[in-house]
């Protein structure tokens, strides 16, 4: 058994109709498949989900593969457990089944019949937002069921109740999107712009799932032109930043800002609007609450603002802006080390302010010690530029028209 195997006595044996015919374990979660025969859930769902399609103890086809859960075997080795926990045997604790496909097809005709009375939709749609939050298992089976595109014409039906638009989005956010999906959303206008108002919704979690939402279509449009459509949209920075700013956003809300903040600065023409709504001060501001991974993404974001004039320049009137930078260095990954280290060879290349702010917090030791460590190429290539942007009063003209500098990737998450 997972995690009490060990400090069993040696004088316990587990009885063998209690084990697992494929990992020999103690089961955990034991289901009858088509042929009578018994397995642990995990350890069949694999050996299906690798290609196979006979039952491992019988060699029969399996042509039905519904599970179907043995709660007397799973009683009983709950009780053996409890009568052998004095030689350190652990009860296992009773699984949660996943959602019956019958049941998550009935909670979406329910949802999506327009005939149906609005609470009525609305108690189908948070039962099967609570099945969505118990178990991966359970996305699987409502996936499977042609949810997106039930949920995507609720979100965006403009002739329903408001909350069943944002009970829908809250379930839509926990799948991914296929491209069709995305551009199901981004070709409308109109629907990215109501995205764009929920930015704004006197609930935090509807503006969240917003956000949400706008990331996923933006990751998932290949369309240069759609995706500059969506970051054209007006207050959609305003909107996404805010959520950055308020605080009493959760690491969630944090998360999903930054994500969505960094796929909307991937379209070069509209970085402006990014700076016009606050970015820079916000990102310096909340780059300490930030995780390792949404650290990384901030930091790409920070250097791909600081591509273009007005971001330069607003990031340099923030008086952390470069001592920050400068501690980031070699502190949280390889990827957050080579944002910091472009965003800083931007700007002083930009500023002489910015050179002697960056020599005051220690940036030569940090340099010196980035170009013999086992960082990327890039990061290296960065550090060498800044080094020789800084020596011998630092020339302007030594970096500024670099190749290297002007198309240094950041790679999208």
């Amino acid at each position: 058994m997972p995690g009490s195997l060990e400090p069993l006595d040696l004088t316990v044996q587990i009885p063998y109709h209690f084990r697992c015919p494929i990992s020999l374990e103690l089961m955990r979660d034991p289901v009858i498949v088509g042929t009578g025969q018994t397995y642990d859930r995990s350890s069949i769902e694999s050996w299906v989900a690798t290609g196979n399609t006979t039952c491992p103890v019988t060699r029969s086809p399996l042509t039905d593969f519904t599970l179907i859960p043995n709660h007397t075997l799973r009683r009983l080795i709950q009780d053996w457990c409890v009568a052998n926990r004095a030689f350190g045997v652990e009860r296992i604790p009773t699984p949660k089944q996943p959602a019956e496909p019958s049941l998550v097809r009935s909670l979406l005709n329910q949802a999506a019949s327009a005939s149906n009375p609005t609470h009525s939709r609305l108690s189908a749609l948070r039962r099967l937002r609570g099945l969505a939050r118990d178990s991966d298992k359970n996305r699987s089976v409502i996936s499977s069921h042609n949810v997106r595109e039930v949920l995507i014409n609720l979100v965006f039906s403009s002739s329903q109740s408001l909350d069943l638009s944002h009970e829908s989005l809250a379930i839509l956010v926990m799948f991914p999107l296929t491209e069709l999906d995305c551009v199901a959303i981004s070709s409308e206008p109109e629907r990215i712009s109501y995205l764009a108002d929920l930015l704004f919704h006197s609930s935090i979690e509807v503006r969240v799932n917003s956000a949400a939402l706008i990331e996923n279509v933006i990751a998932g449009t290949r369309s240069s032109d759609l995706r500059l459509q969506i970051s054209s949209t007006e207050i959609i920075f305003e909107g996404v930043i805010d959520i950055l700013k308020n605080p009493l956003s959760s690491p969630r809300a944090l998360k999903i800002g930054i994500k969505a903040l960094f796929s909307l600065c991937l379209v070069k023409q509209t970085r402006h609007k990014a700076v016009s709504a606050g970015a820079a001060e916000t990102l310096i501001d909340r780059l300490a609450d930030f995780d390792k991974c949404d650290a990384e993404r901030a930091l790409a974001t920070i250097e791909l603002l600081c591509r273009i004039q007005d971001g330069c320049a607003a990031f340099a009137a923030h008086a952390l802006t470069v001592p920050l930078l400068v501690k980031t260095i070699l502190k949280i990954s390889d990827r957050a080390t080579e944002y910091a280290a472009g965003a800083l060879l931007a700007l002083c290349s930009a500023s002489e302010q910015s050179q002697k702010e960056a020599v005051c917090a220690g940036i030569l030791t940090q340099l010196l010690l980035l170009v013999q460590s086992d960082c990327t190429d890039r990061a290296k290539r960065k550090a060498q530029m800044l080094l020789k942007l800084l020596r011998d009063a630092w020339p302007e003209d030594s970096v500024g028209n670099s190749d290297d500098f002007l198309y240094s990737e950041v790679v999208p998450f």
